[in-house]
C-alpha cells in the first residue's frame, strides 16, 4: 500500500446517489437536488440514481437502506430535513444506520456556514457517516447551504487528489470485504 503515497494520486470517478427531503417539493422544483446533481457531475463524478422522499423517518430508512446495500452507489448525498421545525427528521432518520459517524464533518460545515448565516448556523444539525462502506453527506434544503457543503467541503474530501487525506481509499474495493 505505501506506493500509493508515493505516486501521484490520479481523479477517480465516484458512484452518487442523491435525496431530497421535502414534503414539497417535485422534481421541477427540486432546486437544491439539482444542484447536487451539477455539481458531481460537473466534478466528474457519475449520478446512479435520485429521487425525493417526504420527511417521515421510516420512508428515509427505507430508502438510504436500499441505496447502502447496493454496490453500485460509494456515496449518498441528501439535501433537507436537518434543521430544527417539527418535521425535521434527517438525523433521527439516517445517523442510526451509520457503523461511523464523521463528526468533523457537521462541525465543519457549520464553520463555513458562519460566513452566510452567523450564528444561526446553530440549527444546523448537518451530519455525515460511513454504512457498509458507503458515504453519506446530510446537507441542509438550502440551495446556498448545498453549495457551500459541496464547494468547502465534500468536492474536496471526494476528490483522490486531495492531500493530506480524503474519503476515495476508504471508498475503493471496500464492498465485498465487509462480509463474513
Amino acid at each position: 500500500m505505501s506506493a500509493h503515497h508515493h505516486a501521484e494520486a490520479a481523479f477517480v470517478p465516484l458512484s452518487i446517489a442523491v435525496l431530497t427531503v421535502s414534503d414539497t417539493r417535485t422534481p421541477e422544483t427540486d432546486t437544491s437536488g439539482n444542484l447536487l446533481v451539477e455539481c458531481l457531475t460537473h466534478a466528474g463524478h457519475k449520478l446512479i440514481t435520485r429521487a425525493i422522499e417526504k420527511d417521515d423517518i421510516y420512508r428515509l430508512r427505507a430508502r438510504v437502506s436500499e441505496w447502502i446495500a447496493d454496490p453500485s452507489i460509494q456515496v449518498i448525498l441528501t439535501t433537507g430535513g436537518t434543521g430544527f421545525s417539527g418535521r425535521d427528521s434527517t438525523p433521527e432518520a439516517l445517523g442510526v444506520l451509520f457503523d461511523k459517524h464523521i463528526q468533523g464533518f457537521g462541525e465543519l460545515f457549520r464553520q463555513v456556514s458562519i460566513a452566510q448565516v452567523g450564528p444561526s448556523t446553530l440549527q444546523s444539525r448537518a451530519l455525515a457517516g460511513f454504512a457498509n462502506n458507503t458515504l453519506i453527506f446530510c446537507l441542509p434544503g438550502s440551495n446556498n447551504a448545498c453549495r457551500t457543503g459541496w464547494d468547502e467541503i465534500i468536492a474536496n474530501q471526494l476528490d483522490a487528489r486531495t492531500k493530506p487525506c480524503n474519503f476515495v481509499p476508504h471508498l475503493i474495493g471496500g464492498h465485498h470485504h465487509h462480509g463474513a
